[in-house]
């Protein structure tokens, strides 16, 4: 924990908190709602360049603790603000809904399905940018160019599937479609867990080859 309290304090780009709060976004009528999701990948990419800038990770590696618990603080960063930009879009989900606001015309809607399908995008960009970024430690403009590409694609098959008829059951707030999204949701989180999990397995292990 003294780790995640160094790396909010000192570490972590003023920027990557406002993305955190973009949760709220959901509140908006007519807004591609995977952005919400660009955004929290968009964090760790400016909280890793300022880190680079600031010498970030020198001053760290000088504190008593391995290179493995400089990776575990970062992890544990990106972790915290993806999950607080989730849990923070949660109560206006329901506003919304309790609003009468519209279906999203551009795109998905804030789902129990679009839940999972974002827990499945921070993994895929989350598992790509920190195993690139370890192999030297300091080329975070490369590893996000690299994890960005799936995070893309995957946030259009996204947005597309609500427009495909076949699929209205993930767009939809009905109660037996919920039901039915509950397991994307489930995988969505599994996708997430392991992926951060052996992410920071493989990064530790890279870093800590890295001369610094």
């Amino acid at each position: 924990m003294k780790l995640l309290y160094k790396e909010l304090v000192l570490a972590a780009h003023p920027t990557s908190l406002i993305f955190a709060l973009l949760g709220c976004l959901v509140i908006v009528p007519s807004y591609p709602y995977t952005v919400i999701f660009m955004f929290g990948c968009l964090a760790p990419y400016i909280t890793f360049l300022y880190a680079r800038e600031t010498n970030d990770i020198w001053y760290t590696v000088i504190l008593p603790v391995t290179k493995r618990e400089v990776v575990m603080g970062k992890c544990m960063l990106i972790l915290s603000i993806q999950l607080f930009q989730l849990l923070i879009s949660i109560p206006f989900v329901f506003l919304r809904n309790a609003v009468g606001m519209p279906n999203n015309v551009v795109g998905m809607d804030a789902t129990v399905a679009w839940y999972g399908f974002g827990f499945i995008i921070y993994a895929i960009f989350d598992f790509i940018f920190f195993t690139s970024y370890y192999k030297s430690g300091y080329k975070a403009g490369k590893s996000f160019v690299i994890a960005a590409l799936p995070m893309v694609l995957l946030m259009i098959a996204v947005e597309t599937s609500a427009h495909i008829p076949i699929f209205s059951w993930l767009d939809s707030y009905a109660l037996q479609d919920l039901l039915l999204q509950t397991p994307i949701l489930m995988i969505g989180i599994l996708c997430y867990v392991v992926s951060l999990f052996f992410a920071y397995r493989i990064s530790a292990k890279r870093f800590e080859k890295v001369d610094l």
